[in-house]
């Protein structure tokens, strides 16, 4: 069912085309639930999705993204869905950030995929949450820590003044952790 900001999935069609050389994992980090990933990957094994963002009673699509929605056949148990509360903040988010890492290591893939949303960001016209600049920083670090192989795809992100400060935070608190301890 078609229902996301997007007509192309590209984090999809990268993770599909990586498949052939491993497991991947596809964490979106987009205010609006992974909607597109879940239904393309929700009946295989080889592709983790999941999903951090606002809870489906409030945050668009509003028809998917339900805790309870974990994969189908051979795919259940791939699929983690983390509906959120319409009001958080950073410290928060980090708390939810790392349980979705402890499940991709775990899981152990080859490839990581980050669907980097910054509308997660305080300010955002279309999201609710407070995430700040040095909360984008300190996400970034955290991810690094994996020392995984991973592909960064822009997702959502609207026009507003702190859009390129929040992706610099971001990308600066990956690098930094990541370069002290490079690949596994």
């Amino acid at each position: 069912m078609f229902g996301g900001f997007c007509y192309f999935n590209n984090a999809a069609i990268a993770a599909n085309y990586l498949s052939r050389y491993g497991n991947v994992a596809i964490l979106d980090l987009d205010y609006h639930h992974g909607n597109g990933q879940q239904q393309i990957f929700y009946e295989r094994a080889d592709v983790l999705t999941i999903s951090i963002h606002g809870h489906p009673s409030f945050a668009y699509p509003y028809f998917s993204g339900f805790k309870e929605e974990k994969g189908k056949n051979s795919g259940f148990g791939y699929n983690y869905n983390f509906p959120l509360k319409e009001e958080l903040n950073g410290e928060e988010y980090r708390e939810i950030l790392t349980r979705t890492l402890n499940i991709v290591r775990k899981f152990n893939p080859e490839f990581l995929i980050i669907a980097l949303g910054l509308d997660t960001a305080k300010g955002d016209p279309t999201g609710t949450w407070m995430l700040s600049t040095k909360d984008f920083y300190l996400n970034g670090k955290m991810i690094a820590k994996l020392r995984m192989p991973t592909l960064f795809m822009q997702e959502g992100g609207y026009r507003n003044r702190f859009l390129g400060i929040n992706a610099r935070s971001f990308f600066k608190g990956f690098y930094e952790e990541y370069i002290q301890n490079p690949l596994r």
